[in-house]
């Protein structure tokens, strides 16, 4: 995988085939406040690579609009490493303005002002709703006047966490009304096999005009911050880092899944993820785009996007 600065991902987004009958679904790298509020600073590995203006915002900033202008979707269901829940699948409902969830602590106080203006639909919601019903998974509609969590300034309180409107600002821009966006809850069991089904059974959604993203991290160790670049991440880290590619280039689905699958148990995996919350998003999309092609559109240390099912 690239270890460079440079727009390497390019070429690959535009080799992303014109499929708006059968959208790929995506997993790709959320950032982190950063994206918003460190300046990319020469000699600084962080926030040259993940701040404001560095390499995942570039990437971002290339990816977003992509996907509308080859899919131009009717809506957006986006998973979360920030949201889990234990038993049922809750789907927000939100109407005409998706509020924001500042779930971040120990931030300067103008990223607690940050805005990103959306709107949801409760007839896309309950579509998913439906979808998980079907395939035997408990789910319902969270509405805006129910609390998902606490955020950074100590309020409970509803919304689209940080791994959605984070990235989604560098992607679509501070203000994106134009087609709605719901999010759904991942398994808080983070098992592979779970996830991967709660991907699978929205799959359909890809054909009815439906973009699927699902964010997370390669690499996330807040206990070991060295492993976030390649300049400083171990060989231990990267280790890790090349096992996720190579499971994603196995060429048969089948085989691609138990590599995928065994990638916890991986030796450099708890250096990279203590727990496996920003890792578990990776088999969500997956089951999502079971059974096709796999596509590596960045394929920068630890900040990867895959498009599966291509």
């Amino acid at each position: 995988m690239s270890t460079t600065l440079a727009p390497s991902w390019r070429g690959a987004l535009d080799a992303l085939p014109d499929t708006p009958d059968k959208i790929p679904a995506f997993f790709f790298a959320h950032g982190s406040p950063m994206l918003s509020w460190m300046k990319a600073t020469s000699g600084d590995p962080n926030s040259s690579y993940l701040g404001e203006g560095g390499v995942l915002y570039q990437f971002l900033s290339d990816f977003g609009p992509t996907l509308l202008k080859k899919y131009q979707p009717k809506g957006i269901v986006v998973f979360s490493a920030h949201w889990e829940t234990e038993d049922a699948r809750l789907v927000t409902d939100y109407g005409d303005e998706n509020p924001l969830l500042y779930d971040y602590y120990g931030f300067p106080k103008p990223l607690y002002d940050l805005q990103f203006k959306s709107r949801g639909d409760t007839s896309l919601a309950q579509r998913v709703v439906d979808l998980y019903t079907k395939a035997g998974h408990k789910s319902r509609l969270s509405p805006a006047t129910e609390t998902r969590g606490s955020d950074g300034r100590g309020f409970e309180g509803p919304g689209l966490d940080h791994g959605v409107f984070i990235p989604f600002r560098v992607m679509f821009g501070e203000v994106f009304t134009e087609i709605p966006i719901v999010e759904v809850s991942i398994d808080a069991s983070l098992d592979p096999e779970k996830n991967w089904q709660i991907g699978k059974a929205v799959a359909q959604l890809r054909e009815e005009g439906i973009l699927v993203l699902s964010g997370g991290l390669i690499a996330h160790n807040l206990r070991e911050r060295d492993c976030f670049t390649p300049t400083t991440a171990s060989e231990l880290h990267k280790s890790f880092d090349r096992a996720v590619h190579e499971a994603i280039q196995v060429k048969d689905a089948a085989e691609r899944k138990k590599a995928l699958v065994a990638l916890p148990n991986h030796h450099g995996f708890r250096s990279m993820h203590p727990r496996a919350d920003h890792f578990v998003p990776i088999y969500v999309a997956a089951g999502a785009g079971e059974g096709g092609n796999v596509l590596t559109l960045g394929d920068m240390y630890g900040i990867p996007t895959f498009a599966f099912g291509v």
